[in-house]
């Protein structure tokens, strides 16, 4: 069932037709309507918490907005490999570290920053003195941007990068592995549930951004 579970309607029409269906279609069908049910439940309380930005509607197909919802299984961030990790060949290094944890990668692709591209993306710095210095590194050569999904992928995605400067970034994390400079730290990460949202839209299509289904989930994420 596609339908978005704001259409009561057609969840009525749904409803009137189980009593025709074959006890097997009806018994699958309600577990599609309770699985829809039990997301949009999810985002409700997450956006009664004070979330204040846009998303598209869940619908009950499962699948979530292509930007995530915060506070759930189905939270997504925004992770690019910046200009210097990519011309150091640690593509796969890094891509391994969010795999290995456990997180779904969602979206990929590798592209090349225009200068306002890279302005919008650094749009929140946009005063700050490094902010032409950090514009131009930016869109110096190829990226490789990322949307990964998972529990708390938003600040474990943070935890995994390390400190902002690698100089105190503990051992284990990713500049505190691979990087020493600030100025060439090698990865982006979003910092908040509303600049994920802001970043992967910024950066991706919603049909860029794949919803599927991963049978080893259950051995990831379970609360028994």
């Amino acid at each position: 069932m596609t339908r978005c579970l704001r259409r009561a309607a057609g969840i009525r029409a749904f409803s009137s037709s189980m009593g025709r269906a074959t006890a097997f279609t009806a018994k699958r069908a309600s577990y599609r309507v309770l699985g829809g049910l039990a997301l949009f439940a999810a985002g409700t309380v997450w956006a009664a918490q004070g979330a204040h930005f846009d998303t598209p509607t869940l619908c009950s197909a499962g699948k979530a907005p292509f930007t995530g919802v915060p506070g759930t299984d189905k939270e997504r961030t925004f992770i690019a490999i910046k200009p210097d990790g990519v011309q150091r060949g640690l593509i796969a290094a890094i891509i391994a570290r969010f795999e290995n944890k456990g997180f779904k990668l969602v979206a990929l692709k590798m592209l090349w920053p225009t200068k306002e591209k890279a302005e919008s993306h650094y749009a929140d710095l946009a005063t700050k003195p490094f902010f032409k210095g950090l514009v131009a590194y930016f869109s110096s050569g190829p990226i490789v941007a990322m949307v990964w999904e998972g529990k708390d992928a938003i600040k474990t995605g943070r935890v995994l990068l390390g400190a902002t400067n690698p100089a105190a970034a503990v051992p284990g994390t990713i500049r505190g592995d691979l990087a020493i400079s600030v100025g060439r730290n090698i990865c982006h990460g979003s910092d908040g549930p509303e600049s994920a949202v802001h970043e992967i839209a910024n950066w991706f299509a919603p049909e860029e951004v794949s919803d599927y289904p991963r049978s080893l989930d259950e051995w990831i994420v379970s609360d028994n």
